[in-house]
């Protein structure tokens, strides 16, 4: 059988010798599908609808409580083809501590292989190869747990990518990369898809990136609800129901065409060449320009003008192993109320200069200042004022389960309210209204935090520290792991702090929504500030952003590229600066060309 058959599955965590008064709900349930060989297929849904588990079924990590999950012939149930199945087969997850196993670099790469009995000199060609492919290669000889998150990341793809495995399965294992290694791995698979015949399955948050795949199957509280091509998937399936939207690119056409009274059809969605062709041709037609209305509109507000100076990194150097700098010479301002956006490449740093501003890291030199032009100055460098910046400045890593220990979640919450000596009052206050903050329900409160969803942890974890009234907030990748309605829910919960007066800082790797949100973007470059800008500023310069190993904004790539089109035979239109929003891209496009075609006709 050339085929992965899941054949009417279903599996329930603690299933075994589970207390039957209280049975868990089943993660996937009667679930059914195939994954033909050497396909590439998407798997998209919720945070919670069963898709990590599917992953886990198909890699013999678990085994269904009923059905059938058959692999290439091979039968999961069968104790004697175990090996047979998973020595065919490497899984990706998202959090990568999880999956490193070797004290270097090198070491990690080759555990697979070698489990799997490769001898020298295969072994060594397969781990360079790998370490090359990913773009490790010169870290070989590293520390693995010196890595950033990142880098780790890299590292545990190679390692499946090591393996030579004919399936290979992506649980949001491109979410900790910057978009350059992003696009650069996904080549890698998609070419050893078409080269090789491997069977290439993503599990996936990011639109575009099922964009991407032949096939698409939508998973909803552990079932199928919905399977075809991504551009029949975008064009027909409401998907809001299942917590997905559709990629920006396709927001922005659809827009578009609801504009001019048009359509977009599911063939025009089958390529961005295609779709491009279609809009222009709509922004083209003689009847738009004719009878077009001129819509009024506004791009996502930001702040226009800064606040004061609330903190100041001034000269800053820092060293993990007292020899090579991870971060060198940061100078960087940030003013009250604004949201500030930190991206660079995976290993420049981002996060690293973040633990400075909480105090969590002790710089090699050079400083830290909260309210640097007041009298009240706060050095992390100073020891008595790391306590009074800790509760100044709070800081919430990529991986929130990482901050969550306590029995409940109202502990965790009021753990920092204990350390700061409140009454049991005060601290129930501040915990059930930093709850509401982040939209977690009372009943929530009472629970195990390990109990939570992803995205309840995210919450969760932000809560602990909103509790303590910082005011300034760091958040490093504060939506990574949440489907697309938790991340619009997560950036309008960080707009609404925004707007109740907290500072806040942003490290993130999706180029769209740091341009969509943030007023300010500090680009890293190996260890250092590369420039500081406005989103207008920064993506206006195409080479600059290149240069410093970034990406575009998805948006502002397509949307770009059909106004260079309509320039030539619109040529007085003015499409004015870039909006990053695509709904509002589209109302400024559709504007421009009527206003280009009313002047033209009078």
């Amino acid at each position: 059988m050339d085929k992965i058959s899941v054949q009417d599955v279903t599996f329930t965590y603690g299933s075994e010798g589970a207390d039957a008064s209280a049975p868990n709900e089943p993660a996937v349930e009667n679930l059914s599908l195939e994954i033909e060989k050497g396909s590439y297929t998407a798997i998209l849904g919720s945070n919670g609808s069963g898709k990590s588990t599917l992953a886990k079924l198909i890699d013999v990590i678990e085994v269904p409580d009923s059905g059938r999950v058959v692999v290439f012939g091979k039968d999961s149930a069968d104790d004697s083809l175990f090996w047979q199945i998973r020595e065919k087969s490497a899984c990706v997850f998202q959090n990568p501590d999880n999956q490193i196993v070797g004290t270097i670099v090198e070491e990690d790469v080759a555990f697979g292989p070698e489990n799997l009995g490769v001898k020298l000199p295969e072994l060594r060609e397969r781990v360079d190869q790998a370490m090359k492919d990913v773009g490790i290669y010169d870290l070989r000889l590293r520390e693995a747990s010196g890595l950033s998150g990142g880098q780790k990341q890299k590292l545990a793809i190679a390692g499946a990518l090591a393996m030579r495995p004919e399936v290979l399965i992506l649980d949001e294992a491109t979410a900790m990369l910057d978009p350059r290694s992003r696009d650069e791995f996904l080549k890698v698979a998609e070419d050893m898809r078409i080269k090789k015949g491997l069977t290439l399955i993503t599990i996936t948050h990011d639109m575009s990136e099922a964009m991407r795949c032949g096939k698409v199957i939508i998973l909803s509280k552990g079932k199928k609800a919905a399977e075809g091509t991504p551009a029949k998937i975008f064009a027909d399936i409401p998907l809001d129901r299942y917590g997905l939207r559709r990629p920006v690119i396709i927001r922005f056409a659809y827009e578009l065409a609801r504009l001019a009274g048009k359509t977009i059809s599911e063939e025009d969605l089958t390529g961005e060449a295609r779709l491009s062709e279609r809009l222009y041709k709509i922004l083209t037609s003689a009847e738009l320009k004719a009878d077009g209305e001129i819509l009024s509109g506004k791009d996502t507000e930001k702040k226009q003008t800064k606040g004061r100076k609330i903190m100041a990194v001034k000269d800053l150097f820092s060293s993990y192993d007292g020899k090579t700098f991870a971060i060198k010479n940061i100078n960087l301002d940030v003013y009250e109320g604004e949201i500030l956006g930190i991206v660079g490449e995976s290993g420049c740093g981002k996060t690293t200069l973040i633990s400075h501003m909480n105090s969590i890291m002790k710089p090699s030199s050079g400083e830290v200042e909260i309210y640097p032009e007041e009298g009240i100055t706060l050095r992390c460098s100073q020891k008595k004022d790391v306590q009074k910046i800790r509760q100044t400045v709070g800081l919430v890593f990529q991986y929130p389960e990482y901050q969550l220990f306590e029995e409940t979640v109202y502990k965790d919450i009021c753990y920092g309210l204990r350390k700061m000596k409140l009454s049991a009052d005060e601290q129930k206050d501040r915990a059930i209204k930093a709850a509401k903050a982040v939209g977690l329900e009372k009943d929530i409160l009472r629970r195990n935090p390990f109990e939570l969803s992803g995205g309840q942890k995210r919450r969760a974890a932000i809560a602990g520290v909103l509790a303590m009234k910082p005011e300034i907030l760091v958040l490093d990748e504060p939506a990574s792991g949440l489907d697309p309605v938790g991340r619009e829910e997560m950036f309008a919960l960080i707009k609404s702090l925004r707007d109740s007066g907290t500072t806040i800082i942003i490290v993130s790797h999706n180029m769209d929504e740091a341009a969509a949100y943030c007023d300010r973007i500090c680009c890293i470059k190996d260890g250092e500030v590369a420039v500081t800008k406005t989103p207008e500023e920064l993506f206006a310069d195409w080479d600059e952003v290149r240069k410093i190993g970034l990406d575009l904004p998805k948006i502002t790539k397509f949307s770009s590229r059909l106004k260079e089109e309509l320039k030539k035979v619109i040529p007085q239109a003015d499409f004015g600066r870039p909006l990053f929003e695509p709904e509002a891209e589209a109302r400024a496009v559709f504007n421009a060309v009527l206003e280009a075609g009313r002047k033209n006709a009078e």
